[in-house]
């Protein structure tokens, strides 16, 4: 019966389609990414409205140094530590190893030149044997 009443419900959907009565789309919806679109730009050029020059505080200056490493830990670690929102279960993660392979040399070359990418490539060098030669 579920079966049924989705068919059916993708079959209206498909039919409003047809005849022209955006039925995803309305004037409301319009309405609400007109503002957020104003919105967005009156905050983004708030600083260049502004008619007299204006300096952060220093200790916001400061704070805003550590923001895209703050940003980039907070979307990597999540995904190392986690499976479908669930912390993971086993030490057989091909994600940790890599992981702890780019720490360890980034922390060894740390000062030399291309510690960056040396450790792109020793955590994928150990990440994909792991995970594709393995199976983790």
């Amino acid at each position: 019966m579920r079966a049924a009443s989705g068919r059916l419900g993708a079959q209206r959907l498909a039919a409003a389609l047809l005849r022209g009565g955006g039925a995803m789309t309305d004037w409301w919806t319009l309405g609400v990414i007109a503002g957020m679109a104003v919105v967005t730009v009156v905050t983004r050029s708030f600083f260049f409205i502004s008619s007299r020059d204006w300096q952060l505080p220093r200790w916001a200056q400061r704070g805003l140094q550590y923001a895209p490493i703050a940003a980039l830990a907070a979307v990597i670690a999540p995904e190392l530590v986690m499976t479908q929102g669930q912390l993971i279960a086993s030490w057989q993660d091909a994600r940790i190893f890599g992981a702890l392979a780019g720490a360890a040399f980034y922390f060894w070359r740390r000062g030399a030149g291309q510690a960056v990418l040396g450790t792109i490539v020793v955590g994928m060098a150990v990440y994909l044997p792991l995970h594709i030669g393995l199976g983790w």
